[in-house]
């Protein structure tokens, strides 16, 4: 913002002001609607924030929020990023509380096994005491496989530093997820 200010003749606080008003509006939009055949990925990642009114203490023993993203399978465009959740919440619950559930209606979704009892499409378990057949061995593979996508996805997004250490106040993390978002999806489109 300092270097902007005098670029264009204004005050900090003034492009502050442009920024906050235009940020959101660049954000990425959730898709309306989905081809027949298209098939999603879904995962959920931790945003170490320092806002403790929207944050909980998670499994990494920090303050962060928990945002539930869903990718295209086929050009890993992120589609839908969900309300940011307190950190501690389990992806099943952040699921259908965020909003991404909704989101993604009805069309075919892919989830890693935090999500049982959703309907989503997770990988075989193996019950005590069993070894799972070969073709269920086989299939978890795939699914792995497939599924590594929206983590490689998160791994692109967090290497913005917002996105490692979010100073932002209120829905000022949202924004952040979304605009990274966007930005990702710009740049596999070339």
């Amino acid at each position: 913002m300092r270097q902007l200010a005098p670029l264009f003749g204004v005050s900090k606080s003034a492009v502050a002001r442009v920024i906050d008003h235009l940020g959101p509006m660049l954000a990425l939009q959730p898709r309306k609607r989905f081809a027949k055949d298209t098939v999603s990925i879904v995962d959920g990642t931790l945003v170490p924030t320092r806002d403790h009114t929207i944050a909980k203490q998670s499994k990494n023993c920090r303050y962060s929020t928990n945002h539930q993203g869903v990718i295209d399978a086929d050009n890993r465009f992120v589609v839908v990023v969900g309300q940011p959740l307190p950190g501690n919440r389990n992806d099943c619950k952040a699921w259908e509380e965020s909003g991404a559930k909704a989101a993604v209606g009805r069309t075919l979704t892919i989830a890693d096994g935090g999500y049982p009892g959703t309907g989503l499409v997770m990988p075989h378990r193996r019950r005590k005491g069993e070894d799972l057949p070969d073709w269920k061995e086989a299939h978890n593979k795939s699914h792995e496989q497939v599924r590594a996508r929206v983590e490689h996805v998160f791994a692109r997004m967090k290497t913005w530093k917002i996105l490692r250490d979010c100073r932002l106040k209120g829905d000022g993390v949202h924004h952040a997820m979304r605009g990274i978002a966007r930005v990702h999806n710009l740049a596999l489109a070339g």
